[in-house]
Order: structure tokens, then C-alpha cells, then sequence
């Protein structure tokens, strides 16, 4: 059976180093994929209108090789926290009006990024589990340079508890990653193809195979 899938990320970029070869997965098994961008994920840079339009491009790109349909919305970028939750979780909600999700794909509640945090504490309020609508299964996940970094305790780590084998899956994974190639920084940056591609042979090995992506299981109701 084919399952609709929603990915709720902060910045174009996200959820290709987060997920990106789960996604590739679920596009080879037919899929549909919708992913929704929160911020432009340049402008607290002082970019101009032309940076801010080569991220998005960048960002359809990827859209383009996953079949997605995206949506992009204006919120401060890096300064989330300064947008009431309400509008957050109002404008995620106006989307999943169209749909009927069966998986959500978002970020850590512990990340280091603002703008992570209130779209994982959006993403959990729009979804929350409210009798007679359908209840989605949640998965968040890591994003290199952002969920390792933040001061490590017991309510913001994170903890793995389901993975996915991309074993024939990684290679497209880079690729995807190519699209965002001005946005990767040198080795041995957290956010470097080659840190995600260690990342991902460290959490395949967790499961005896040769990469894999790792999450946390938020919510399954089955």
C-alpha cells in the first residue's frame, strides 16, 4: 500500500541531511512525498532576494528528483522563537487539511537550532492526537552540525530507536545532498558529506548493516 508521507523542516536542507535516503526510499517504493519549509534558511545571513532564490531552487531540485510537493513559508529564519507558536502551528495545519498523512518526518526537540525546536514543538501540536481524525506516525531525526551540538542531558538527546537500512539507498542520498552542495562545508565539519556519510555507516552498523538513518519514534498508534 502506498503511504503519504510529510516532512516539516525549518531550512531547505534539512530534510535531506536528515533523511534524505529514507525519503529516496520511499519515492522508489512509490510514495508520496510533501515537504513543507518553514524559513528561506539564508536571510539571517543578510542575504539578498537572489541568495534567498538560489535556496529555494535548490530546494525544488530536490523536489524535482523526489517528486515531492513542497510548499515554503516566510518565517524568520533563525528566529523562530520570535513568531507566536499559534501561526506555526496554524500554517502547518492549513496544509495537512489537503492531505491524509500516514508518516511525519521532523526535526529533534533537542537541537541546538531555534528554528528545529518550534517546528518540532509545531509539528507535535498540529498533530496532536484529537478523537475521530487519523493519527499519523512521527519520527524525528538527527541533523548533523545542529542535534550533536547542543549541551548533551537526559531531556534533549537523542536517543535512537528506529532506523532505516539505506544500504541501496545512500548513494542517491548524495546526490540529493549535491543539490544543496553550497551549503555543505569542509571535512571535518559536523555538515560535510563525508560526516554524513559517517554518520550514516555508524548508525547502519547499530543494526548490522552498512548505513543506515536513524530516528526517534515520536508516536505510532497501529
Amino acid at each position: 500500500m502506498k503511504k503519504n508521507i510529510l516532512v516539516v523542516v525549518a531550512h531547505p536542507d534539512d530534510e535531506i541531511i536528515g533523511c534524505g535516503g529514507t525519503l529516496a526510499k520511499h519515492h522508489q517504493n512509490g510514495d508520496k512525498i510533501t515537504i513543507i519549509y518553514m524559513t528561506d534558511g539564508v536571510s539571517s545571513r543578510g542575504s539578498y532576494p537572489k541568495e534567498i532564490l538560489k535556496r529555494k531552487l535548490m530546494a525544488e531540485a530536490v523536489g524535482e528528483k523526489l517528486n515531492a510537493k513542497q510548499h515554503y513559508f516566510d518565517f524568520p529564519d533563525n528566529q523562530m522563537d520570535q513568531t507566536p507558536l499559534l501561526k506555526v502551528v496554524q500554517c502547518i495545519e492549513s496544509i495537512n487539511e489537503t492531505l491524509t498523512t500516514d508518516i511525519i518526518y521532523t526535526h529533534h526537540s533537542g537541537d541546538l537550532n531555534i528554528d528545529h525546536r518550534i517546528v518540532h514543538q509545531a509539528v507535535m501540536t498540529a498533530f496532536r492526537p484529537v478523537p475521530g481524525k487519523k493519527i499519523p506516525s512521527i519520527y524525528s531525526f538527527e541533523v548533523n552540525s545542529s542535534s550533536e551540538w547542543n549541551t548533551p542531558n537526559s531531556n534533549n538527546y537523542f536517543i535512537a530507536n528506529y532506523y532505516v537500512d539505506i544500504r541501496h539507498q545512500l548513494a542517491e542520498k548524495m546526490r540529493l545532498l549535491s543539490c544543496y552542495q553550497e551549503e555543505m562545508s569542509d571535512y571535518p565539519h559536523s555538515r560535510s558529506l563525508e560526516a554524513i556519510e559517517a554518520l550514516a555507516k555508524v548508525r547502519g552498523s547499530s543494526i548490522g548493516a552498512r548505513f543506515a538513518e536513524a530516528f526517534m519514534l515520536i508516536r505510532q498508534v497501529e
